[in-house]
């Protein structure tokens, strides 16, 4: 498998999914998107100890952060924390009652974190002449040979 031939969907996926966290995260403070604390589960909102506007707020500097951290150093964590970040979302509209088509797509983003994630490992095993599932592609090759 020659890695390189992943190096652009990696980066669709890289800006993709870094950009939509910030700026979902971003929009938490103004609901120029949507109005973010509807979204919030009336079986959280009655758990939680604060508004579910200043819930949307603090989980909109997580989201803010995750982004960062996705499009500025470590990916492969960011990828890995968007991604059950999103279940955990998608979870909680599933528990409004309403919001099945935004829990499946939050769902799909999830699995696309996880994919950068995963895509990440790979390329920085390769890049460490592991290569996937630890040989990297030059040793296989000469095992095959």
């Amino acid at each position: 498998m020659n890695i390189e031939r992943l190096t652009t969907p990696w980066w669709f996926l890289r800006v993709g999914v870094g950009a939509a966290a910030f700026l979902a995260g971003l929009d938490k403070f103004f609901n120029l998107l949507a109005d973010w604390p509807a979204y919030l589960s009336p079986i959280a909102a009655q758990i939680l100890p604060l508004s579910p506007s200043s819930f949307m707020h603090v989980g909109g500097g997580v989201e803010m952060l995750v982004g960062f951290v996705i499009l500025a150093s470590h990916t492969r964590l960011g990828g890995y924390v968007a991604a059950i970040w999103l279940v955990g979302i998608a979870a909680n509209l599933v528990t409004t009652g309403h919001y099945f088509d935004v829990a499946v797509r939050d769902v799909i983003m999830a699995i696309a974190a996880f994919t950068l994630a995963r895509l990440t490992e790979a390329r920085a095993s390769e890049q460490a002449g592991e290569g996937i599932g630890g040989l990297s592609l030059l040793s296989r090759e000469k095992m095959i040979a």
